[in-house]
């Protein structure tokens, strides 16, 4: 079968690997719809820092069922999967965090994920489509990872919510945090992707800080109040360091974006905040099923996401192209 392998850092090849074999509690699927996450660029780039190559990118994944036997699953069913896979055993496990785990696997990332045309994966990690269509399958996690940070914050209606970087996570967290009833502030330096927040997503103010002074336009936007939570969804080390100025005293501050380095941070400015800090990593199968009700119910289109589709076998040729802001990139997606 077909794989696309990133053998180091901007170099990505197809290559011919063997097709996986059945085995005890796992499940083959057919790739049918693989998404391309800010994991997958940067893994790309070389600035991922949980990644080792050689690596067989994508988690965000759409198959039908090959071969199962898990009993309410057919074969040619529409699935899903939640792509962290956990020990069951650890301190995190045992409290009810396995996205967390101390051990865990992140399909793509620690392992060998998606990008190729058949896989075997747990069964305890198969979601069934429940009705959805692919595309929409393949976009359940990038949401969840929004969910899970929204939960993580405690987002409460009337909040103001900044979110920094609308990129295909930052986008889901604004949607959440909107069916979360908060008022939604976005910053970014993307013009394209600014614009598609206000048409296509409805948030209440945007903010180009190449464009204007971002601190002095979030307190004209609040009030002089300050958002009660900011989030970070850039995995910038700049905009995380900045991140800390707009947040109210008595704030949350959630890192879902993640980068290679050491957050700086003023101790007293923090301090007099009492502000609290907290990273948001992966989902869990709450978020999941919260995302798919959103879009079983129509609160959320998915669809609207997508901008590039491509087959597996253009794939080598345009992936660096999706990281060039020109190409006004919101989704790109293979379809097989």
């Amino acid at each position: 079968m077909i794989s696309i392998i990133c053998v180091s850092p901007h170099l990505l090849i197809e290559k011919e690997v063997p097709e996986p074999t059945v085995k005890e509690g796992f499940s083959i699927l057919k790739l049918e719809r693989i998404g391309i996450c800010g994991t997958d660029l940067h893994g790309f780039e070389g600035t991922q820092p949980f990644f080792s190559y050689p690596r067989i990118l994508g988690h965000e994944l759409a198959a039908t069922v090959l071969q199962t036997s898990i009993q309410s699953l057919s074969v040619g069913d529409f699935v899903t999967i939640i792509p962290y896979f956990n020990c069951g055993n650890c301190i995190a496990c045992s409290s009810g965090k396995p996205n967390c785990c101390v051990h865990i696997k992140v399909f793509g990332v620690h392992i060998d994920g998606g990008m190729q045309e058949y896989i075997s994966v747990p069964d305890a990690s198969i979601l069934a489509g429940n009705g959805l269509g692919l595309d929409a399958l393949a976009l359940v996690e990038p949401l969840a990872i929004g969910a899970h940070g929204i939960r993580r914050a405690g987002v409460q209606a009337g909040e103001y919510v900044l979110v920094m970087g609308a990129g295909p996570i930052g986008l889901g967290t604004i949607e959440m945090a909107k069916i979360a009833g908060a008022k939604v502030i976005v910053l970014d330096v993307n013009e394209h992707r600014l614009q598609f927040c206000t048409t296509q997503l409805g948030v209440d103010a945007i903010v180009n800080p190449l464009q204007v002074d971002a601190l002095a336009a979030i307190q004209e936007i609040t009030g002089n109040n300050m958002p009660q939570v900011v989030i970070d969804a850039t995995g910038n080390l700049n905009a995380i360091n900045n991140g800390f100025s707009y947040l109210a005293h008595g704030g949350r501050y959630v890192l879902i974006g993640l980068q290679n380095g050491d957050i700086q941070v003023s101790h007293p400015a923090f301090h007099k905040r009492e502000a609290t800090l907290m990273s948001s990593r992966n989902a869990t199968r709450q978020d999941f099923d919260l995302v798919m009700q959103n879009i079983l119910s129509g609160r959320i289109n998915p669809n609207k996401y997508i901008t590039h589709k491509v087959s597996l076998h253009e794939v080598v040729d345009q992936f660096a192209s999706w990281l060039d802001p020109t190409n006004k990139v919101i989704k790109a997606m293979i379809v097989l």
